[in-house]
């Protein structure tokens, strides 16, 4: 029996942070509902405290605002802060994608080219969830070789904002041209030209900046 040990409290605390964040951008705790913590702790199978904690990290994220001792619920989506998050996110994969090229082994260009396969089916055939998990794939390949946690932290905190308003464009009925720019970068990628790439990556985010621009 000693391979089963207790689940440390930092797992619980990701645990709870994760679902509750995907359950956030995927639009099943809707902007404007109010959450608490007995409610999901229940739902989730665990104890208050790392719902508690999960929700503190999900108000510095933005995800969700808390008034003390009033209320704790899901932020709207805000334009102004899907394109701030954009640019940041947009200038962290720019860096990560200058590192990563000259670094990118074919292996890691196969993977992009089956992440991006997979991306194009996803949005023909209207899944949304498939779709961004492939991107997130993708795009993960770059932030993954080019060894910036940094970057990394930085990508994943602020994503999220994105993916919530690109969500919802595609339940709007929204089409998602980057299955083209995606075989772009990846063929940059695969002839190390790193500039190309960064050109590419570029272009990618602004259209997401635009479409936040938009709303």
């Amino acid at each position: 029996m000693e391979a089963i040990r207790p689940v440390s409290r930092t797992l619980l605390r990701d645990r709870a942070y994760e679902a509750i964040r995907d359950a956030i951008v995927a639009g099943e705790i809707e902007p404007g509902a109010v959450v608490r913590d007995a409610d999901l702790a229940e739902r989730l199978g665990l104890s208050r405290a790392p719902v508690r904690e999960a929700f503190s990290r999900l108000v510095d994220e933005g995800l969700l605002e808390s008034k003390p001792q009033s209320y704790t619920r899901v932020t709207s989506v805000v334009a102004a802060e899907v394109r701030d998050a954009a640019a940041v996110v947009g200038a962290m994969h720019e860096l990560v994608t200058r590192v990563a090229v000259p670094r990118l082994a074919v292996a890691d260009v196969e993977i992009m080219r089956a992440a991006n396969e997979r991306f194009a089916t996803a949005v023909a055939a209207g899944e949304v969830d498939l779709a961004l998990r492939a991107d997130d794939e993708l795009h993960d390949v770059l932030v993954r070789v080019s060894g910036n946690r940094a970057a990394a932290a930085t990508v994943a905190r602020y994503t999220p904002l994105i993916r919530r308003l690109e969500r919802r464009r595609f339940g709007e009925g929204g089409t998602c041209r980057s299955a083209g720019l995606h075989e772009r970068l990846i063929e940059a990628c695969a002839a190390g030209d790193v500039d190309e790439a960064v050109r590419v990556t570029a272009e990618i985010w602004r259209g997401l900046a635009e479409l936040a621009a938009s709303d």
